[in-house]
């Protein structure tokens, strides 16, 4: 694929730009607290907030300036604006004028505002692999000529009663912390979060003189048609997502220099993902998830791990998988921030209803 990025708009309840979620989350620090209700990120912002912010600092990271006219949107959300809606039905006396302005179409919309786009706008909806979908089908309408410029992403504002009452009946919510891959792992903490990329043709950012943060080399989507809430028992959706990206790369399991793991901290899920990883990659791969320090965020998470993971690659560091202290796998699980040689990272998401999104991220 001929689909680099060159710009990074990113809000996490760990910091308020890529930046300072970086800084911090190399650190090991985590912004997840305790409450009555489970582990949740200790800030909250509502969606549109959040839309507002990433979509800035993406613009102004790559240079760019307002209004783009032709290019493309693919920016979705999980949840969307449910948080508004369920404080609306708290509060009945809110003014609900704006309602129009939080249909769940409205993520993108208000990113193409914002950007002032008037060309491809979609908001995909994939569970918890929207945000890496997003960005898989920019770079697509990209490569199949559609624009040569596309905001891609994801955002979200998971943390409210319904969201957080659902997912302490499913069981998968921490109590104390959030440790991705750990022996003692509970589940997850819930947070809001947002990124939103830009993508641009290499000509394109070539012509303006941009230096990439990565190329977009190989991407993998597919679906296990198997259970609504739980991952594959044989994994062959995940395996068959990668092995698409892999492929389209021209890339063979040891040219993946680092694992970005969907790493959620629920036994099901980590213990899935790690045997995908030894089946494919075997335990001498590095694998790290950000979902210890900065939380789940749900439909944003995966777009989250492709900012992340371009971070990694301008830096050449790969971030610890925050909370875990006891590896339950034979695995390779980054625990503290270390420097190393990275060409290739493999950015992973998952979602209910058996969605598996696939992104090869290259050093440009």
């Amino acid at each position: 694929m001929n689909v680099v990025i060159t710009g990074i708009g990113l809000w996490t309840a760990l910091g308020e730009s890529a930046i300072a979620t970086w800084q911090r989350y190399c650190q090991g620090k985590t912004a997840l607290i305790a409450t009555p209700d489970g582990l949740v990120g200790a800030t909250t912002l509502a969606v549109e907030k959040i839309i507002a912010t990433t979509t800035t600092q993406a613009l102004n990271d790559a240079k760019l300036t307002a209004p783009l006219g032709g290019a493309g949107v693919v920016v979705g959300s999980s949840r969307g604006f449910q948080a508004q809606w369920e404080r609306w039905l708290r509060q009945p006396s809110l003014s609900r004028q704006t309602w129009l302005q939080t249909l769940p179409a409205a993520v993108s919309q208000q990113v193409a505002q914002i950007a002032g786009i008037q060309g491809i706008v979609l908001n995909p909806t994939a569970a918890c692999a929207t945000g890496l979908w997003a960005i898989a089908q920019g770079a697509f309408l990209i490569e199949q000529g559609r624009c040569d410029l596309v905001l891609a992403g994801g955002v979200e504002s998971a943390v409210s009663p319904l969201t957080l009452a659902g997912f302490r009946q499913l069981g998968v919510l921490a109590q104390e912390r959030a440790a991705p891959f750990d022996r003692q792992r509970q589940g997850f903490g819930l947070a809001a979060g947002g990124a939103i990329v830009v993508l641009e043709s290499e000509a394109r950012a070539r012509s303006r003189g941009i230096e990439p943060y990565a190329r977009i080399v190989g991407v993998g989507l597919s679906a296990d048609a198997e259970n609504i809430a739980a991952p594959s028992v044989n994994q062959t959706g995940a395996l068959l997502a990668i092995q698409k990206a892999l492929a389209q790369a021209q890339l063979t399991p040891p040219d993946i220099d680092c694992i970005h793991s969907h790493g959620t901290g629920t036994l099901r899920n980590d213990a899935a993902e790690a045997a995908w990883i030894q089946t494919l990659f075997g335990q001498a791969i590095p694998v790290t998830s950000h979902k210890g320090a900065l939380g789940h965020t749900l439909g944003a998470a995966g777009a989250i791990a492709i900012a992340l993971s371009c971070l990694s690659l301008r830096e050449q560091q790969i971030p610890p998988c925050v909370g875990c202290q006891t590896p339950d796998f034979n695995l390779d699980i980054v625990q503290q921030t270390r420097s190393a040689h990275l060409e290739h990272i493999l950015c992973c998401s998952y979602g209910f209803g058996g969605q598996n999104a696939v992104i090869v991220l290259a050093h440009p």
